[in-house]
């Protein structure tokens, strides 16, 4: 209960909404938002924020072949068509988010680069992709490239593990203990994913990682004088997502749900609720967390036409998300972090017709973002009027609820320590 007791109680009722984080650390903890009642039934929250993340995006071979030595993949039984990078895009139109799409790049490696990347595919020195190029390569980055704003690149890996002489080891970034590989090997292979990228015209390097296999070390580990983080902001990231069930140095997240390493943020997707290669499957079961993570063939069905089946169900299951006071689909990383530090540090509560925030504990959090955003909601039983004299409200919306009328409001506070929001 040490997070509720950091928070500023009110004389009058306060109702927490709390979840249990999903695999934290193998603990029960408490992790818990506050909303606050006022009179005339006005509730205000600052909403736990959810992320899509939908992992090992970017294979064109759906084949399993580690028990050859090769990639495990997507492990389904058809190969990936640009209507699979589609699906992303429809997802994020229906939910009005930017879904992220952990890359594996080695089959998009048109000028077989890998041949001199030490570690990234089976083939080593004689990589060959000849195979998996050709149209689809354009179709696919003409749909990406033409939907920026509902589907986000974020780095995965190469080949998602990592050969010595022909055999892979799990995994590409880590061991499966959480141990980093040798940080100069780290470097080449970031470097390889942004030439890809760029062979590709599909953009700069993002500023978000998802680890192969989530094997993963929090700070720095056994071998190494720099933490995986570390190397990874020096590079522009802001943003890791992994499970925390097993990070290695688990035992030093500051915060619970996430913790800061070297600046970057560092995010526990907790548990998916599909395995990962299951194709074809309408989802059901709740969000507990912050991270909504799926493989990509989760996302899909075994026949390409009919993949709009599966991405319709993952809508109707995560829409309700954004009807509810505690809770909000965020619409790219940005916002998510932003958001995530407010919603953990920032107190909140209304008396008087006033909402007060109190942004100083944010502040001391030590993330590479900028915490100067934040979305309050609000719901009433009529549409309320919001003003400010201190933060700037950037947007407000309202819709109807049940009962209620729930607003949203946007907020910038210009580095300001305190602030109020009236509302009539």
């Amino acid at each position: 209960m040490a997070l509720l007791n950091r928070r500023q109680l009110l004389k009058k009722s306060i109702q927490a909404s709390a979840f249990i984080g999903a695999g934290l650390c193998n603990a029960n903890l408490l992790f818990a938002n506050v909303k606050t009642k006022a009179a005339k039934n006005i509730s205000a929250a600052i909403p736990k924020p959810i992320q899509v993340v939908i992992d090992d995006v970017g294979w064109w071979s759906g084949k399993d072949g580690h028990e050859y030595q090769q990639p495990y993949r997507t492990g389904i039984d058809r190969n990936h068509v640009p209507a699979d990078y589609q699906a992303i895009v429809e997802l994020g139109k229906a939910l009005g988010i930017r879904p992220q799409a952990a890359f594996v790049l080695g089959e998009w490696d048109r000028k077989n680069i890998l041949r001199n990347v030490p570690h990234s595919t089976w083939m080593g020195k004689n990589w060959d992709n000849s195979k998996w190029v050709g149209p689809w390569l354009d179709e696919a980055a003409d749909i990406i490239n033409s939907n920026h704003e509902h589907f986000e690149i974020t780095m995965h890996g190469l080949g998602h593990e990592w050969w010595i002489d022909g055999e892979f080891t799990r995994a590409e970034w880590a061991t499966r203990d959480g141990i980093m590989r040798p940080k100069d090997i780290i470097q080449i292979h970031i470097e390889a994913f942004a030439e890809i990228l760029k062979e590709n015209n599909l953009g700069e390097l993002p500023k978000s990682f998802v680890p192969t296999a989530f094997n993963h070390g929090f700070g720095i580990t056994p071998g190494n004088d720099r933490s995986m983080a570390e190397i990874l902001g020096s590079n522009g990231f802001t943003y890791i997502n992994t499970p925390f069930y097993n990070m290695r140095n688990k035992e030093n997240v500051q915060y619970g749900i996430f913790g800061i390493d070297a600046g970057v943020i560092t995010v526990d997707r907790g548990s998916d609720l599909f395995d990962w290669d299951v194709i074809g499957k309408k989802p059901n079961g709740k969000i507990e967390g912050t991270t909504c993570g799926m493989h990509w063939p989760n996302l899909l069905h075994e026949d390409p036409d009919r993949n709009l089946e599966i991405v319709d169900a993952w809508v109707k299951l995560l829409a309700p998300y954004n009807d509810q006071t505690e809770t909000m689909l965020v619409k790219n990383s940005v916002i998510f972090q932003k958001q995530l530090a407010h919603y953990h540090s920032t107190k909140i509560n209304t008396s008087d017709g006033v909402i007060n925030l109190d942004f100083r504990e944010t502040d001391t959090l030590g993330t590479i973002m900028v915490n100067d955003e934040l979305t309050v909601k609000v719901s009433a039983e009529r549409k309320l009027n919001f003003a400010s004299d201190q933060l700037k409200i950037v947007s407000v919306s309202s819709k109807k609820v049940n009962d209620s009328i729930l607003h949203e409001i946007s907020i910038n506070r210009s580095n300001l320590k305190r602030g109020s929001l009236k509302f009539s």
